[in-house]
């Protein structure tokens, strides 16, 4: 086998009936010749016996679990069960496109100094429909680095999606994971690995974002007040200190 991409999961109670969906999405992609994928299903706050049966006949399905600890911890914790030398992330409430995978692991394959990827994002609504997430996305090929912590530290808010995230292990071993945060700890991670590496921005659509009120970012704390303040700053922190 050439590759293996690892495609890192948390997960908590609210969000496990969205794993069906999400594995379709995944078992459709198309890969390069020579690579393969795990995907690392991590339940926060439980042991992984919680992921639905049909998904665990798939022996690239690799459910665990741990204590609670919100989605950064459950999403380093997945990646320390990996084996891969792409590190995905997907969301269980979220959709992969068709081709996105594929085109990940093409731009990292062509581009050695290039870091991590992240691509176009339409909000699937609850209704069915999608909307383009936007906040004005940049052009499409190598991203500079520095840039995107440079967008973010005037707005709080990362130009691109970090839900489409697809980045070298060892670079997000440099970065340290995912920051232990309530929320945002995959913004931090985007702002880590701009500072670090050039990254690339990939026109097509990669990810259908899903907005449910379930979800961690429809939390009243989540743009503001005492939490958003503690957040932001130790977001800050981190990427200053990885820059010097």
């Amino acid at each position: 086998m050439k590759g293996l991409v690892s495609i890192v999961t948390p997960v908590h109670a609210a969000a496990l009936r969205y794993l069906p969906t999400a594995y379709e999405s995944l078992a459709a992609q198309i890969l390069p010749d020579g690579w393969d994928w795990e995907w690392l299903i991590q339940v926060d706050g439980g042991d992984g016996s919680e992921v639905p049966a049909g998904l665990r006949t798939d022996l690239r399905v690799k459910p665990g679990g741990s204590r609670t600890g919100g989605p950064g911890v459950a999403r380093t914790m997945a990646w320390g069960r990996s084996s891969g030398t792409l590190v995905k992330v997907l969301d269980a409430d979220d959709v992969l496109t068709p081709g996105a995978l594929g085109r990940d692991i093409d731009v990292l394959e062509q581009h050695p100094d290039v870091g991590w990827t992240v691509s176009r994002v339409l909000d699937l609504m609850p209704d069915g429909t999608l909307r383009h997430y936007t906040l004005g996305d940049p052009d499409g090929g190598r991203m500079t680095r520095g840039a995107l912590f440079d967008y973010w530290s005037t707005s709080h808010r990362p130009q691109v999606h970090p839900a489409t995230l697809c980045v070298r292990a060892d670079l997000l071993a440099l970065a340290g994971g995912w920051m232990a945060l309530p929320a945002s700890e995959d913004t931090a991670l985007l702002m880590a690995l701009d500072v670090l590496s050039n990254g690339y921005f990939i026109e097509e659509t990669g990810l259908h974002y899903r907005k449910h009120p379930e979800q961690t970012t429809a939390h009243a704390s989540h743009t503001k007040g005492q939490e958003w303040e503690a957040r932001m700053g130790a977001i800050r922190k981190h990427t200053e200190a990885l820059r010097r």
